[in-house]
């Protein structure tokens, strides 16, 4: 026994001097050799891969034992198909064909103004009347004249009927009837002037002279202006882009700021000519304006439904990422396990229109694919995930 005992002291010394002889890490990089330095480095590899496989056996372990698995939380978005109409916005103004100025034909002094602003009028409906200088007069004076040429024109017609009197009579008596008529109703169309009449049905909008005023055509005579608000339209200008999807009988969703009012109509006119200076075309939108509440010049928000899809898969636009390739993609949920884990999947995707918060994805994507909503940004391609959808 004593003999082990002292076996066992002398071989714990010897193990010790052992340990106490091995050069440090210190020492061997200032004093080693090359071939000491080879070898404590070797020896050191192997004690770093024998200590990760057993780090590895330890996690592999743990992550068998715990019951409580710190998985990223997602919650998840079922695509499916629904109709998408994109929408063009652009801005209008709101015009009428019928705003016009109306001015006198005939120089003289204003009479009499029959109408005031506001009034709503007819076409042909008499406005104003201008003194006509006398000209009444020499029409009374025509219309005799033209009316005693005609009764000695009907008789030498039935004299020459009856082969009496020379042809010269009867041409004379027909020319000198024809130029009084002709006379007659060139003054009746000039008196007719004196009235101003109105050239189509609608509102007195301003009354630009007063009774009494000396008044002759031409610009600076204005008497008044005159506008029709039922026959209204909105003008605005499309991109030369737009040019294949903006067509006649499109449906448009009008908005008017002002008035906090939105209407639908149609495109009732597409412009021919592209101007080079801004490469857009002109529409034209016919607008119902029943109540009289929408005045030219308004300015109004269009909405033109540029193109629609029966068969859409809409997504979020937050979820959806970009490789250094300038790919867009995103995480679906695959492999589902129990309803609560499943493992993410990057795919590629191809995307279309926007509208919105929403854009449309145009291939990859079934109906009924579980996309990874929430945490979209923070798994791994293969990355087992929790599921937490409320």
């Amino acid at each position: 026994m004593r003999k082990i005992y002292s076996l066992l002291v002398i071989t714990i010394l010897l193990v010790s001097c052992g340990e106490q002889k091995k050069a440090s890490v210190q020492d061997l990089v200032s004093n080693g050799t090359i071939k000491e330095l080879r070898a404590r480095k070797a020896e050191i590899t192997e004690q770093l891969a024998n200590t990760n496989v057993d780090l590895k056996s330890i996690n592999d372990a743990i992550s068998k034992l715990d019951s409580v698995k710190k998985l990223p939380l997602i919650t998840t978005i079922t695509s499916k198909e629904e109709v998408f109409k994109h929408y063009l916005e652009v801005q209008g103004n709101v015009k009428t064909k019928q705003n016009i100025l109306v001015y006198p034909e005939i120089p003289g002094i204003l009479e009499h103004v029959y109408v005031q602003e506001g009034q709503r009028v007819s076409k042909g409906q008499v406005l104003a009347k201008i003194a006509d200088g006398g000209l009444m007069q020499q029409v009374a004076q025509a219309k005799a004249s033209a009316q005693l040429a005609k009764t000695t024109y009907e008789r030498q017609n039935r004299l020459w009927n009856q082969k009496i009197g020379s042809e010269i009579q009867y041409l004379q008596a027909k020319t000198a009837y024809e130029t009084q008529k002709n006379i007659f109703a060139q003054m009746k169309k000039q008196l007719a002037k004196s009235n101003v009449v109105a050239p189509f049905s609608g509102v007195i909008d301003d009354v630009l002279k007063e009774a009494g005023a000396v008044v002759a055509p031409g610009q600076g005579s204005e008497l008044f202006r005159i506008v029709n608000l039922e026959n209204m339209y909105i003008e605005a200008e499309i991109p030369e882009s737009h040019i294949v999807n903006v067509t006649k009988g499109k449906t448009v969703e009008i908005y008017f700021p002002v008035l906090e009012k939105t209407i639908q109509a149609k495109i009732r006119q597409v412009g021919n000519f592209i101007n080079p200076a801004n490469r857009a075309f002109k529409i034209e939108i016919g607008v119902p304006n029943s109540s009289g509440d929408i005045k030219p010049n308004l300015t109004a928000r269009l909405k033109i439904n540029d193109y629609t899809s029966k068969k859409a898969i809409l997504i979020p636009q937050s979820i959806i990422s970009e490789n250094a390739k300038g790919q867009q993609y995103v995480y679906l949920a695959s492999d589902k396990q129990d309803n609560k884990y499943a493992i993410a999947k990057k795919t590629i995707i191809s995307t279309g229109k926007t509208q919105g918060d929403f854009i449309e994805v145009l291939e990859t994507i079934a109906s009924g694919t579980e996309i990874i909503s929430e945490g979209a940004r923070s798994v791994n391609d293969g990355q087992k995930v929790e599921i937490k959808n409320q």
